[in-house]
Parts: C-alpha cells; structure tokens; sequence
C-alpha cells in the first residue's frame, strides 16, 4: 500500500480526515500559513520586477518540520487546505517550503478541495485531484504584494508628516474614510421640522381605523408642506370641518421572495442583526461548526465552506433541501420549481457554494446537544435561511383606501396588509427573529382594515397633529459597514472581520453601543490620505484594483503587470508628498479638520479665539506625541490643548482652571498630557517650565479642587522622623506613582493611602512591612499584557521589574522606549524594540537602568573552540506597518 501524506490547516480538520481516510494517510496540520513576507524593507522589490521574499515564519518553523518528516519516504503528498484563493496560496506555500527542503523528491504533489468536510465529499475530492492553480496563487501573491508596498511605504510617510498615527493600510483606510465621512455627515446635519396630521374613522359596522392626510385644498402634501404647529393647525381644522367617506379602494396581491442562503457577508450582518454576534465571533463559530463536531462518535462537518460569494446551492444539497419541506411543511410550501440564484456581487469569487448546512435533514434540534450555544444558534440560522431559500413565495393582500371629504379639497389614506399565505415567512424572516422579536421590517404586514365599500359614510373621532423631525443618517453597526464595503467591491468576505478588528486594534475607530465611532486619531489619518493620497483612498479605485485581482485568478491578466501600473503612479506621489513642508501638511488638515475641531456652538463666540490671549487664533499643531491645538501666537502665547479626547467641547478640551496659588498669584490648572492628566502652576515662559504633578489613579480630574491641587504642587512634603532610625520620611508622586522615602530606601505607596493625607504612623507600619517582606524575588510580576506577537503568537508583556518597566517577549526582555509609558505602549512599538534588543550582542542586553558593573575580568584563555568562528544568528525582521487589509 502506497503511503500518503494530505496537509490540511487546522488540527480540528487533521482528526476528522484521518477517521475518514484511514489506514495508509498520515493528516497533519499546517495551522494556517506557513511563509510570508518578512516584515522589513525588501521583501517585496519593485525594481526587480516585484521579486518577492518568504521566508518560514518562526510559530510554523516546527508544523513545516513534522511535515517534511512525514513526507520522507511517502508517495503522495495531498494539498487539503481550505477551497478559496487563501487556501490555494497556503498549499503552494507549503510546497515551496517542502521543496527548499528537498523533501519532495519522489513525491507525488496534487491539490485537493471540497466545501464540506463529510466522508462522502472528502472521499470524492481525492479521487480527483489536481495541479496546484497558479492564477489563484498569483492574485494572492498580487494581493499580498499591494498590502505590503502601500504599508511600508506609505506608512512611514505618515509618521514623519503626522506624528502619533499607527499605519496606513490599503484596504483599512477605505473602511476607515466610510466611518468618518457618516461622522461628518452626522455633525453637520440639521434637523428639519415637519408635521403630520392622523385621524380616526368609524365604518358603518362600528369597526375602527386610522388614516393620515394626504390632500389639503385639493392639492397633495409633500413632506415639508405642514413646516410648523400653526400649519399642521390648519390642516387638522380642515378635517374637523368636514364630514367624510370612503372613496377609491385599492387591493392587490404582492409576493414576497425568500433571501438566497447565506454568503460570508450576509451571514456576518444577519448573526450581528438577530444574535448580536461581532464579524469576527462568527467567523470564528462558523469555523468550527466547518471543521466537524463529535455527534455521537463521528466526526462530522456541519456546514459548507463559511468564506464565500456564491449564493448557489449543489444540485443534490436542493434535491435533499426540498424533501425535508415536502415531509415537514407540506405541498402548498414548496416550489415547482427548485429556486436558482445569481450572486449580486459583480466580484464574486470562485464558484463555491454558499453557506449551508452539509444536511438538511441534521435538524437544529438534532445536534443542539452536541455542540455549544452560540455554535447552536448560528447553526440554525444556517439551517433556517438555507431551507427558506427554497419554499414557497409568500403572498401578501394589500389594501389602500382614500378617505375623502366631499368637496374633494381634503382627502386621508388608510393602509392594511395582510398575509393570506405565508410560505417561507413560516420558517425565517430576513432582519427579525423567527419568534416575533424586535426590528421586524414588516411588523405591520397583519394590520388590517376593516370592511370599507366605495361610498360609505364615515364618522370621524380623534384628530392628532404630529410633530417629527428628520434625522441624521445612523453611524456604521459592524453589519450595515460590512453590507456596505460589500456593495462598494472592496475587500473580500475572508477580510471584512480583519479589516474591523485592524480598525479598532489602531485606536482609529471604537465601537461604542454596537455603532462606529471615529477616534480623532482616525479622522486625522483620513484628512491627511484624502488631502495627499486622494486617489488611493476613493472607492471607485479600490473597488477596481479588486476586480483587477480577480481577473488576475481568472486567467484574464499578468499578475505583475497589475503591480507595475499601480506602483509607478503610487511611489511618484509618495516621493511627492516627501517633499511637502510640515506647514503645508498642518494647512491642509486645519482646513478640513477646522469644522470639526472648532464646531460652532451658536452661542455667538469665535471657536477659534483663544481663550488666554487677545486676537489669538487657534490652529491645529503637530508635536512629538500627535496633534494638538494650539495658539498662533505661540511663543508669546503657549495655550494648548489636547486634539483628542471629545474634541472642542469635552472634558479634555482645554486646561481646567481651579483659581490661583495665594502665594503666588498664579493660575492652578488641570491638564491632560500623553501620560495622563496632571496640575500646573502657571504658564510655561522663557525662563523654564511651570511646575507639574501627575495626578494619582484615584484622583478624577473632573473633581479635584484647588485645595488639593495646592497640596499636590507642594509634593513631597516631609511626614516626620522615623522613632527607631531617626531618618526623614517624605512622602510624593514619581515616575511610577506615590512613594514614601526614608533615606536611599523608596516604598510604593498602596492605592488604599492617599499621599496628601497619610501620617507618620502609618508611614512607620509601612516602611516596617516592606522590611519583613525583604527584597523582591522571583519572577516579576506582568502590568500588562500587550497581545500576542505577530508572528509566533507568543504573548508579548510590560514586566515591572526592580528598575522599572520592561518588555518580555518568548525570554527576551527589552526596556521601554523613552518617550512611552506601559499603558500606551502599542505592539507596533513593542516589536520593534523587542527586535533592536535582539540585534544587540548578548553582553549588551541589560535590564531597563542597570548599569554595567566596571569590575575588571580575567580574560578567558583561547582554545579552539572558543576561538573558531561563530555563524551569525538570523536577523528578526520588526513588525509590519499594517495588515493591509
């Protein structure tokens, strides 16, 4: 029997295959990609017509191993990874990888897919293998390549023209610009008024209803007709006036179409709709119910393929579909016909299948106990929306009646539907859940009118003027951004939960009561892109670039030459914008950021008057830590403020006056700096800084009062002498918060003491509890944990340390950057010290403020060993700019 070795990506996958293929297949797991580009300048080189660089990267240097371990001695070698362009990618990585090993000799090398994992369609797809599709391979190669040139070279450009921003990625700051154009839609929206009049009608037979004006003095209102109280009193005097009946009656019969199943985007926006779930959580719930779940000691897919554009279903998946609706639902509930769908995406990928359970007849209610509840939930909403697709239409009667005064100079319309059958509708309704609960788009689909004939008499009752005001267009939900992204052509449905999380994890965006929020970070970012970097940023240009890869993987277009009409365009306007002046950057964002930083508040006032100097004009400013208003004045005047926080009116606005010093007649402040809140007195001048104190955990700068800010100006104060030693013991706030100190000795204060109120006695029980505990030993306790690094996934940490804070990553330890704090450490950053450390000779690598001891050592004696040539280690690469997507 021959021996054969199939790679697939996940473990989970790996236990499922080898129960299927059985004996003479070894399964083993790639745990995703395996190579890529190193995150330093030159993996990808333009010059050299866009040759490219991989390398193995270090999490998957031992899963590349154990394979190539497998492959010695095999005959076949399988390609099983996921059946998308990614997965086609990840299998040619893998080869490449096996092949720089020569692990390949002698081996048979095919590509298999299938977009469910059950026994008959694995069984099936190794029957017929194939070669490795190299037009796939390349759009993913062109992809990765775009990603890469725009991070490394417009990101660096970004942080030389607008201090304190992360990266620029070619598909994030797209998603970014729809977030803060909405912003800007919502803030310079004014509310318009508009009025509506309702009255209510009795029939003949008793039976009441309601119906809205609709004709005044013959004439049909638009919206804005009835603007104010006093017309909409008008209108309603009209209909007290007269007596009315009923005129034209209208009834038709509309159908209603079941939604197509599920593809990634409209699953992603339905799970958020009616489970609340984020595009990542059901990405990652979706994963699981794909790879196989235990049902009763077989492990089993139970959905198809989840990352796909396809709304098509496999003929025998309609065939089963259809007799689960005959046996449950009936005859009435099922087509003719079987329905087909086309994909509304004019880029949709591949011809996979859309997302759909890998049997109709595995109920919700079959597996429910076999699997965990959010994975029960999303399974049916699968199962739900996939059976829909293909019952019956529902059939809706609707009725519309003018209710009209005799002179025919006011007439009033009355709406009902109701549902006469109600084909899919019986089993899943599209934007509401299935039981009747919240955000029904057709809640009023049973609202019936009664019984009303040409001609009858009406008695008229209540009449209600209503007053409404039109609304700002809604901020992005995770759902509505990807829908909208979808319509746009830009990314693809394996980027749009990346492409969101990237947004968040940049602090360019929050999601706040499951709406988007730009940061001020973020908008700055897209002011700057849209002011130099407008083409790269425009919809209709990312959309095309999309469409240009796809017909890269179609066969259609030369991957390279894709990349060399885009670069050539691209690097002029970076070396373009090289050679732009800080003062023409600051002119342009102040132009298009000035609405918004200096929003009119309509209390009469300049917003760009300083409020410290006479005829000072506030203007946007770059410093070393990002943007910041300050006074064109400067440096007669040094007014500032912070550019973040809640812009011009919030609490970090500007600095919190709390009255003046008696001793020195100047101002105490509150202020926020790039290390937090702290007071001030009086103003920075030529002849130094104003004196400053960081304000503790405990303390709210909202709150503090002048009292307390005078006793924090006065730190350190002296607490007394210590009984036993006779040493001062003085209390203050240091780089890393309140200390007591006794002589060379510092203590941390505890959060519970406060230092402008604790005692010597208390200070001695302190001091005394620090001796018994003696020195620190140990490992060092983590302040906190950053992330996992990019590309081992090891986590990587801030350690307090004997000499402060420090990094530790996988056993290296690195201090802090200078100009940092650990709260506001980014992994960008992190990584990129963590590397510099890694360069530096082992001798050198010191705990953050130790100092090398000067004592002299005895040189070691040379022998052959340790005189024979050490082979250099491998440089670590630093982290990439962005993710690109």
């Amino acid at each position: 029997m021959s021996e054969s070795v199939v790679v697939v990506e996940s473990p989970a996958k790996a236990k499922t295959l080898e129960r299927y293929l059985g004996a003479g297949f070894t399964v083993l797991a790639s745990y995703g990609h395996v190579r890529d580009l190193p995150a330093k300048d030159g993996s990808v080189r333009p010059d050299e017509d866009f040759a490219m660089t991989y390398q193995v990267e270090d999490r998957a240097a031992k899963h590349v191993a154990a394979i190539a371990k497998a492959v010695k001695g095999a005959d076949n070698l399988y390609l099983a990874t996921d059946p998308d362009r990614e997965g086609e990618a990840i299998s040619w990585h893998v080869a490449q990888a096996l092949h720089e090993r020569r692990s390949l000799d002698g081996v048979n090398v095919k590509r298999v897919a299938f977009h469910e994992i059950t026994k008959t369609a694995v069984i099936e797809a190794m029957r017929h293998p194939r070669d490795l599709d190299m037009d796939l391979i390349n759009a993913q190669q062109a992809r990765r390549a775009l990603d890469y040139l725009v991070g490394f070279t417009l990101s660096p450009v970004l942080w030389r023209k607008l201090p304190g921003s992360r990266s620029a990625g070619r598909v994030q700051s797209v998603a970014l610009r729809l977030v803060c154009q909405r912003e800007t839609k919502i803030e310079v929206f004014r509310p318009r008024e508009y009025w509506t009049v309702e009255a209510d009608f009795t029939n003949p037979a008793g039976d009441g209803f309601t119906a809205r004006l609709t004709h005044l003095n013959g004439a049909k209102l638009d919206k804005y007709d009835l603007g104010d109280e006093a017309k909409a009193r008008v209108a309603a005097d009209a209909i007290l006036s007269r007596g009315f009946s009923v005129g034209a009656v209208e009834a038709k019969q509309t159908r209603r179409n079941p939604a197509p199943p599920f593809t990634t985007s409209t699953l992603q926006q339905e799970a958020a709709r009616k489970l609340g779930f984020s595009a990542k959580h059901t990405m990652q719930v979706a994963q699981r119910l794909y790879e196989g779940t235990n049902l009763g000691g077989e492990m089993i897919g139970l959905i198809t393929y989840m990352r796909t554009d396809s709304v098509n279903l496999a003929n025998e998946a309609v065939a089963s579909c259809r007799s689960i609706i005959l046996q449950s639902f009936g005859a009435p509930y099922l087509p003719d016909q079987p329905r087909a769908y086309r994909s509304p995406s004019k880029n949709a990928q591949e011809a996979h299948e859309a997302i759909r359970p890998t049997a109709f007849d595995r109920k919700p209610t079959d597996v429910a106990n076999f699997i965990e509840n959010d994975q029960r939930r999303l399974y049916e909403l699968i199962w739900k929306r996939a059976m829909a697709s293909q019952m019956e239409s529902a059939r809706i009667d609707r009725v519309a009646v003018d209710i009209a005064a005799p002179d025919g100079q006011v007439t009033l319309r009355a709406t009902g539907s109701q549902i006469a059958f109600d084909g899919f509708l019986k089993l899943y309704r599209e934007g509401r859940d299935d039981n009747g609960g919240a955000s029904a788009p057709d809640d009023d689909e049973n609202r019936m009118l009664p019984a009303l004939a040409q001609g009858d008499a009406l008695t008229r009752g209540e009449v209600r003027p209503d007053q409404h005001f039109t609304e700002p267009p809604p901020r992005f939900t995770e759902a509505t951004l990807v829908k909208r992204l979808e319509e746009l052509g830009i990314g693809r449905p394996s980027t749009y939960a990346s492409i969101l999380s990237v947004l968040q994890d940049r602090d360019y965006v929050r999601l706040e009561k499951k709406r988007f929020f730009p940061e001020d970070r973020g908008r700055l970012v897209t002011a700057f892109l849209e002011s130099f970097f407008g083409r790269y940023v425009e919809y209709d240009f990312t959309a095309n670039l999309e469409n240009q890869l796809d017909e890269i993987s179609n066969g259609r277009v030369v991957w390279k030459a894709v990349l060399r009409e885009f670069w050539g365009a691209f690097i002029a306007k970076v070396d373009e914008t090289k050679e732009l002046r800080v003062s023409d950057v600051l002119t342009a964002l102040d132009e298009v950021m000035g609405p918004h930083i200096f929003a009119d508040d309509d209390s009469g006032n300049d917003p760009r008057a300083c409020p410290t100097c006479d005829g000072g004009r506030l203007n946007l400013k770059l410093g070393k830590f990002g943007a910041f208003i300050g006074c064109a004045n400067y440096p007669d005047c040094r007014y500032t403020r912070p550019f973040d926080g809640d812009g011009a009116n919030g609490a970090d606005a500007g600095p919190i006056v709390l009255g003046e010093d008696p001793a020195t007649n100047l101002a105490v402040t509150v202020r926020k700096g790039p290390y937090g809140h702290y007071v001030q007195l009086g103003e920075q001048t030529d002849d130094g800084k104003p004196k400053r104190v960081s304000l503790t955990e405990s303390t709210d700068p909202q709150s503090i009062d002048l009292e307390a800010a005078l006793g924090m100006l006065a730190l350190p104060r002296d607490l007394g002498v210590h009984p036993e030693t006779g040493e001062l013991i003085i209390a203050g706030i240091g780089r890393f918060g309140p200390y007591l100190k006794q002589g060379k000795a510092f203590i941390s204060l505890p959060k519970d003491d406060e230092v402008l109120t604790v005692g010597l006695n208390r200070a001695v029980v302190l001091i005394a509890e620090h001796k018994e505990k003696g020195p620190r030993r140990g490992a060092a306790a983590a302040l906190r944990e950053i992330g996992n690094h990019p590309r081992d996934g090891e986590p990587v940490k801030v350690m307090d340390g004997r000499f402060g804070p420090y990094l530790n990553h996988a056993g290296l330890n690195a201090p802090l950057p200078n100009d940092t704090t650990p709260e506001a450490i980014t992994m960008e950053a992190a990584v990129a010290q963590l590397d510099e450390r890694g360069k530096a000779p082992k001798g050198r690598r010191q705990a953050a403020g130790r100092k090398k001891s000067t004592a002299k050592k005895k040189p070691a004696a040379k022998t052959k060993k340790t005189a024979a040539k050490k082979k250099p280690a491998a440089k670590k690469s630093g982290d990439a700019p962005t993710a690109g997507g």
